[in-house]
């Protein structure tokens, strides 16, 4: 079994910061690639960052130069820091892993969400 621990969510003002943090742990052989991807009111599921060994960090083009993502794999974990933050970044941010579970067969693992709110 797998936990996906997501941390960091909440309200803030436009032009303020927020870190998101989240944890993988359980039965895993490798964690191979993290992301953070969000969901805004009416809108589809968009990747927002991800980052890995062979690639580095990517960024969806509305958050570059905002929001880093950074990681700490000797714990399987992904953080989202969020600056100058927008009415736009308002949505459910979901973590995303991706690697190989302990039959070495790639598999795919995603929190259960967490509420970021940007509001005057």
């Amino acid at each position: 079994q797998v936990q996906v621990q997501e941390s960091g969510g909440g309200l803030v003002q436009p032009g303020g910061s927020l870190r998101l943090t989240c944890r993988v742990s359980g039965s895993i052989f490798a964690v191979n690639v993290m992301a953070w991807y969000r969901q805004a009111p009416g809108k589809q599921r968009e990747l927002v960052a991800s980052t890995s060994s062979n690639t580095g960090a990517k960024y969806v083009d509305s958050v570059k130069g905002r929001f880093t993502i950074s990681t700490d794999n000797g714990q399987n974990t992904v953080f989202l820091q969020m600056n100058s933050l927008k009415l736009d970044d308002t949505g459910v941010y979901y973590c995303n892993a991706e690697g190989l579970d302990p039959d070495i067969q790639r598999a795919t693992w995603w929190g259960q969400g967490i509420q970021v709110t940007v509001a005057s």
